[in-house]
C-alpha cells in the first residue's frame, strides 16, 4: 500500500543565508510511504503532515538534507510499518525561475 502527501505548505525559519535565518519562508513537501497495511491498521495522514511540519518549523534547520534524514527517522520510528519513504522538500521562492529542492529515498 502507498499513501502520497503532496504540495504540504509550511511556513519556517530554513536555510544558512543570513536573510533566511530572520524571515519565514514556504517550504513545500511531496512524500511518498510505502508500507504493509494489515486491516485496521493504517498509516494516519494527519499525523505524518503534522510530524513533518513539526519537525521543519521547531528545528530550524539550516540545510534541507539534514531535515530529511531527521524526518526519516522520526517517521520510521513512528510508522514502524514503513517499508519505503520517499520525500521532497522545496523551496520555491528562493531562486526567482526555478523551485529548487532536495529528495531522500529510503527502503527499510
Amino acid at each position: 500500500m502507498k499513501i502520497y502527501i503532496n504540495d504540504l505548505e509550511i511556513e519556517a525559519i530554513i536555510g544558512i543565508l543570513e536573510c533566511e535565518r530572520v524571515k519565514k519562508q514556504k517550504v513545500v513537501a511531496d512524500i511518498e510511504i510505502e508500507y504493509s497495511y494489515i486491516k485496521g491498521c493504517f498509516l494516519d495522514y494527519k499525523k505524518v503532515s503534522d510530524i513533518v511540519s513539526e519537525m521543519i518549523i521547531q528545528n530550524r534547520y539550516q540545510i534541507l538534507e539534514d531535515a530529511l534524514i531527521d524526518i526519516t527517522k522520526k517517521l520510521k520510528k513512528t510508522f514502524s510499518q514503513i517499508e519505503s519513504l520517499k520525500i521532497k522538500l522545496f523551496k520555491p521562492d528562493i531562486l526567482k525561475n526555478c523551485k529548487v529542492g532536495v529528495q531522500l529515498y529510503k527502503k527499510f
